[in-house]
């Protein structure tokens, strides 16, 4: 099972991202709108020389109003994932202090993306739809980004594509970032060589790009309450996707556009950086610490936790200082969720691996701080420089640091973390 937002559900909130929706628009625009549906067969074709991917059918299109999109959007949240996934997903932000005690995950998402939707192409039945109160300025580029997604789709199969990364959530969100990076790239190139111009000789218009991504979506309110973590989890695959895409394109130009669905990145920080991508470092998996066996826990949650997780983690209760920092020094990490319901019990298992034993130290002090501003009460009953426990909201915790390891157990009784292994 994934934590967080898991992969599914990610992928129908990134769907409808990009584009974000404006004031509603009169009958007279929408009928304007439709207009552009005019452009998709010349559209495919500068993409199609482009990407050297291969148009094989058409891509039928439509407008869809505001209670369509409703609709659709219900639809695929109970196609995508279940209650139980909800939950488990919900219970292990609220356990790593990435969202508050009261978050409603469920809520929270469909009201994001009745904000957000502008554009959608849904590639389980092959169709793009533009929503009807979708801004003029907006409409062609969002309608090249999501042909970026149907071309793509037509040569790699992009349902497949992300069902196969489900494993890992940390290279789920890379394979994200694939799609929504090389779709937003080709949003960017298609409308500087409509300029004379191209993105991949222009560094500033990329960054430009990059950044108008990130800004632009704290216009909105919906998204602008929403915890930091969902922040920037969405904001990731295109302004870190679309930056990756160029890489890769520098490196291998057309044959880059089909290599990186072929051979996709592994994690988060291959996307932060492509140096990496291209030397195939991954990512190590450090062994969590376990709980002695027969006390009634069932592991309901288990997944990675990238340098994209502890970037935020750290910047969230630390400072992005201190994120930008040491994040980078990352080398692996993981979770699990184990829960007892009588009585009620949810313990977190969790471990990091840095890249030196300084690093590791320095994570061990900052988390800390993460215990202390996540929790309303905390007591420490043990400290030195390679251990700490005490008790917290939830249970009893212990954090240990063990070379370039740092592990943790929170939420567990007493007697149980004493005979941590």
């Amino acid at each position: 099972m994934n934590k967080r937002i898991g992969p599914a559900l990610l992928a129908l909130l990134l769907a409808l991202w990009l584009g974000r929706a404006g004031a509603a628009q009169s009958g007279a625009e929408a009928d304007q709108a439709r207009e552009v549906f005019s452009e998709i067969g010349s559209m495919l074709h500068d993409l199609q020389e482009i990407t050297g991917f291969k148009i094989k059918r058409q891509v039928p299109a439509q407008m869809i109003s505001r209670d369509k999109v409703k609709d659709f959007l219900e639809q695929r949240m109970k196609e995508a994932t279940s209650p139980e996934e909800i939950r488990v997903e919900e219970l292990t932000l609220k356990k790593f202090g990435l969202a508050p005690p009261d978050f409603d995950l469920a809520k929270n998402t469909i009201d994001l993306l009745t904000e957000q939707a502008a554009a959608f192409y849904d590639f389980h039945r092959k169709k793009l739809c533009i929503t009807d109160w979708t801004p003029s300025a907006t409409r062609e580029p969002a309608l090249v980004h999501e042909l970026g997604h149907a071309i793509a789709d037509q040569n790699v199969n992009l349902d497949k594509f992300i069902k196969q990364g489900r494993k890992s959530d940390d290279g789920a969100t890379a394979r994200l970032a694939v799609m929504e990076g090389q779709a937003s790239w080709l949003m960017a190139e298609y409308l500087a060589r409509k300029m004379g111009q191209s993105v991949a000789t222009a560094p500033a218009l990329l960054e430009m790009m990059a950044q108008s991504i990130e800004s632009g979506a704290s216009e909105f309110p919906v998204f602008d309450r929403e915890p930091l973590y969902l922040r920037r989890t969405l904001v990731f695959p295109y302004s870190a996707g679309i930056i990756f895409q160029n890489a890769v394109y520098g490196r291998l130009k057309q044959q880059g556009f089909e290599e990186v669905f072929r051979h996709p990145p592994v994690s988060t920080q291959q996307i932060l950086h492509p140096e990496l991508y291209f030397s195939g470092q991954e990512p190590t998996h450090p062994e969590l610490p376990k709980l002695p066996a027969d006390h009634g826990y069932k592991r309901i949650a288990e997944g990675t936790m990238g340098e994209l997780d502890h970037a935020i983690l750290i910047e969230q209760f630390a400072g992005k200082e201190q994120s930008q920092a040491l994040a980078s020094h990352w080398r692996g990490g993981g979770y699990a969720l184990l829960e007892r319901r009588s009585p009620n019990r949810v313990v977190l298992l969790y471990a990091v691996e840095w890249d030196t034993r300084e690093n590791a130290a320095r994570y061990f002090k900052l988390y800390r701080q993460v215990l202390e501003k996540k929790w309303k009460h905390m007591e420490m009953e043990s400290e030195d420089s390679a251990a700490m426990a005490g008790t917290g909201d939830d249970g009893h915790f212990r954090v240990q640091l063990s070379g370039s390891i740092v592990t943790s157990v929170e939420g567990a009784e007493a007697s149980l973390t004493g005979a941590i292994n």
